[in-house]
């Protein structure tokens, strides 16, 4: 990942609101949230979360579908993964207690991924 792409997602995730609606969407999963109840569960104006949304779509953390008459959004696992890779890729330094930490938070991440697919 290049450090503007990294710079763009990090800028999305930089705003209380927004990392609020992404969180939302991580626990959501795959399925994702219809919008309306996203704005419903964060007590949040549709306009707002309309802006809130299209920034993290942007940004390449978020995706959208549309089912009937709903738009369903869902986090870009993909991307929320590019984005902690491209983070942590020079840790440690050779000294593998630095990251030992965030390596017990992607093993406990990894238990999560459905066999055979991703998370």
């Amino acid at each position: 990942m290049d450090t503007e792409l990294a710079v763009k997602r990090l800028s999305a995730l930089a705003h209380v609101s927004r990392l609020d609606v992404f969180r939302l969407l991580v626990r959501a999963g795959h399925e994702g949230l219809p919008a309306g109840q996203i704005a419903r569960t964060l007590g949040t104006t549709a306009n707002t979360l309309s802006a809130q949304l299209s920034i993290l779509t942007n940004a390449g953390l978020a995706r959208s579908r549309r089912e009937g008459r709903s738009i369903i959004y869902a986090a870009d696992f993909d991307g929320m993964s590019e984005l902690l890779a491209h983070l942590m890729e020079d840790c440690c330094q050779g000294r593998p207690e630095i990251c030992a930490p965030a390596a017990k938070l992607a093993a406990r991440a990894a238990r999560c991924q459905p066999q055979g697919g991703r998370a």
